[in-house]
């Protein structure tokens, strides 16, 4: 009798697919069991990684104390939660975010700082390409950026050309913890990010 329910089952799935009456995820593969996708690993960094992230952010606010900057906008606005976007989206958010960081915090590490940021650069680069593994950061067919995510998306890229790069270094480098503890663990954590 199971057998005979199957297919039953299948082509209810599939018509309920069609006519969008259940969302379907085409962005994003599923988290645990996508074929070279493992960005479940970074629910939480280990402790070391988490050291030398908070020893390059106690530096960069170091070099940043050394300098007077008066900073107008913020691309990372306050209300910043990924998890007041849809679930396909928050990878999309998350890709952009880690994009703005690494270019920032890549054209530091050409000072002083770089012995400091070169091993949370490599985490962040190691974190982006298994999000960039688990499907394309922009979506090429159906839902298009909209609303929210695309207020964010269109911050994050104006940001390199609307803020002095002090500003922008002190945004990415307040912000670094909260991409690490708060929206990586919700990207991570897929449909159970709550």
């Amino acid at each position: 009798m199971a057998a005979g329910c199957m297919p039953v089952l299948v082509l209810m799935a599939v018509a309920l697919t069609r006519t969008a009456a259940i969302p379907v995820t085409r962005h994003l593969r599923a988290v645990s069991d996508a074929r070279g996708c493992h960005i479940a690993q970074f629910k939480s960094l280990s402790p070391k990684e988490l050291q030398a992230f908070k020893m390059a952010k106690d530096a960069l606010e170091e070099s940043l104390l050394l300098r007077d900057r008066r900073c107008g906008s913020r691309p990372f606005p306050r209300p910043w939660d990924l998890r007041q976007l849809q679930v396909w989206e928050r990878p999309v958010a998350l890709d952009a975010e880690l994009a703005l960081t690494l270019k920032v915090l890549g054209a530091v590490a050409d000072t002083a700082l770089g012995d400091v940021l070169d091993q949370p650069l490599r985490t962040l680069r190691h974190i982006r390409s298994q999000l960039q593994a688990c499907g394309p950061a922009q979506p090429t067919a159906g839902p298009r950026p909209r609303g929210r995510l695309q207020h964010w998306l269109h911050r994050l890229q104006e940001a390199p050309r609307k803020e002095s790069p002090g500003c922008l270094e002190a945004s990415v480098t307040f912000n670094l913890f909260r991409l690490l503890t708060r929206d990586l663990k919700c990207v991570a954590s897929g449909h159970h990010c709550a």
